[in-house]
């Protein structure tokens, strides 16, 4: 909801030539200011903006009222080792930690991450053609939540591999070995991006792709921290 509104603050701006010139990143809080000292031409213009502003103010204010919430909950479950440890991964934040570890529970479960992939409906679909296999698209079975959350952070891997103070804060209660397998995991993922990107590969099937890596990942981290637990007696 609040990136649909965003975006359509966007567009009200971009149809009235309001560009925002002061910086790449937007919704900073140098972005707010420039934002307040907009002025539209048309009165209705102006009411419309002020409506989305509040709007989006509003639905930030949702948004850090669940996270609290979240935090809280979070204290009291067996698997919060699991959650804190995934966030160590590049595009994973509190709430989608924790939707992947709510969708998949015990993520060690899983054989191998070639089964989690397949559960989440990431791997390809396979046919035979004159008795010999081919390959299409994924084949999207299995948990959907759990695909589109993965899809969503595999934007993050169109960048740079870097460990940014953000990724770094993030990662901050994850074992030192989920750290080890996520900093591994952000190398190859954006390297592969990259690759496929230059390979003139569309932007949908590059991020399947890097999802169905990522997932990969998760697997390995999921795998470990349990494992650990396991050893640990806790």
């Amino acid at each position: 909801m609040e990136l649909g509104i965003k975006q359509r603050l966007g567009a009200l701006l971009l149809r009235n030539g309001k560009r925002y010139t002061a910086g790449k990143s937007k919704w900073t809080q140098r972005f707010n200011r420039w934002l307040a000292d907009v002025k539209m031409e048309q009165a209705v213009q102006q009411i419309v903006l002020e409506e989305y502003v509040d709007a989006v103010k509003q639905a930030e204010e949702r948004v850090r009222g669940l996270d609290e919430e979240l935090r809280r909950a979070l204290e009291s479950w067996t698997l919060k080792p699991v959650v804190e440890s995934l966030m160590a991964l590049r595009g994973v934040k509190l709430v989608t930690g924790i939707s992947l570890v709510a969708e998949l529970g015990d993520i060690s479960r899983f054989d191998s991450a070639r089964q989690l992939m397949s559960f989440v409906g990431l791997v390809p679909s396979e046919h035979s053609s004159s008795g010999k296999p081919n390959r299409g698209g994924i084949t999207k079975t299995g948990n959907g939540r759990v695909r589109r959350l993965l899809v969503e952070a595999a934007w993050c891997y169109r960048f740079p591999a870097r460990r940014s103070s953000h990724l770094q804060k993030k990662a901050e209660k994850a074992t030192k070995q989920a750290q080890a397998i996520a900093w591994k995991g952000q190398k190859r993922l954006c390297h592969r991006y990259q690759v496929l990107l230059r390979a003139g590969k569309v932007q949908g099937k590059i991020t399947t792709a890097i999802a169905r890596e990522l997932s990969g990942f998760v697997w390995a981290i999921g795998c470990e921290v349990m494992g650990s637990q396991r050893a640990s007696g806790s």
